[in-house]
């Protein structure tokens, strides 16, 4: 894994997804962070399956981070843009793409209503498996944070 370069995210580049949060709790292994809600948002293409740009209530850890902050201090969360449409293509369009692969192999040799069935029910081992491989997404999708200036 790469260190990530602080001060480069400091400049406006335009690979780079940026929200607005406060440091709402400090813990031995990082900083959970609360989001402030639309910030950021308009010009983002997958701002309709983001789940950050719903509400204001949303909450993201930030593990092991060098810098420190304190509580209620205003900071930027960042996170490159790659990764971002990365999470949503795990979350969203391979599920969706799994659904309609075993719906259109099962209706060949299942009753349609069946067939239904089984596609749906597809959904609930492979979630399961992305909970326990949650470790190594948080470790793929690395999020920072900066001191709001």
């Amino acid at each position: 894994m790469t260190k990530l370069d602080l001060d480069s995210y400091k400049t406006p580049q335009v690979n780079l997804i940026k929200h607005e949060g406060v440091i709402s709790k400090i813990s031995d292994v990082g900083y959970t962070v609360s989001l402030k809600g639309n910030v950021s948002c308009e010009g983002c293409k997958a701002q309709s399956a983001c789940g950050v740009s719903d509400s204001n209530d949303k909450e993201i850890e930030i593990f092991s981070n060098d810098q420190s902050f304190q509580l209620n201090e205003s900071v930027d969360v960042v996170l490159k843009k790659e990764l971002g449409l990365k999470a949503v293509f795990w979350a969203y369009v391979f599920p969706f793409i799994l659904l309609f692969v075993v719906l259109i192999i099962t209706s060949l040799f299942l009753k349609e209503w069946i067939a239904g069935l089984v596609s749906i029910a597809i959904l609930v081992p492979y979630y399961l498996v992305i909970y326990f491989m949650k470790d190594a997404f948080q470790k793929v999708f690395q999020v920072s944070i900066l001191k709001f200036n």
